[in-house]
């Protein structure tokens, strides 16, 4: 979908914040949710979540794409629901591959600098981390900026 489409209300809430329930499906049709960090990307619509290759959301979201971000004010009353489509990246092999460099990327987004890198990026390797990135389809509730 065009993140045109998306309401400008929808993409200031969704990048004003940074945490969310993952929602994803299992094998039986039942919802897995999961908290996660979340970084988005107004121009393009998406939101980028670092998770690891053994989790459950990672081989719901490679199994069945669909995935919504659920989004929640401070008070807990505004609240915001993007569905859409994860698109995983491959698991991260080298401290210097591509999946670690938007990984650091991600980590700058929403932390800033790290103190040891080097440490992180082997990190991301150990951890065998990748990134899910949720295309935006459509979005509901009722947010409050």
């Amino acid at each position: 979908m065009d993140p045109q489409r998306i309401s400008d209300e929808h993409h200031d809430f969704l990048a004003a914040r940074s945490q969310g329930t993952l929602v994803t499906i299992r094998r039986n049709g039942r919802p897995q949710l999961s908290n996660v960090l979340y970084e988005y990307h107004r121009d393009a619509g998406t939101a980028r979540v670092s998770v690891t290759a053994d989790r459950a959301k990672t081989h719901n979201a490679a199994r069945e794409p669909w995935v919504a971000l659920h989004v929640s004010t401070e008070d807990f009353w505004g609240y915001l629901v993007a569905e859409g489509r994860a698109e995983l990246s491959a698991v991260a092999a080298d401290p210097h591959d591509e999946v670690v460099d938007q990984l650091v990327d991600y980590y700058r987004r929403l932390s800033g600098e790290h103190p040891d890198w080097d440490e992180y990026r082997q990190a991301q390797v150990d951890q065998g981390r990748l990134v899910m990135t949720v295309t935006v389809e459509r979005t509901y509730g009722a947010p409050r900026v």
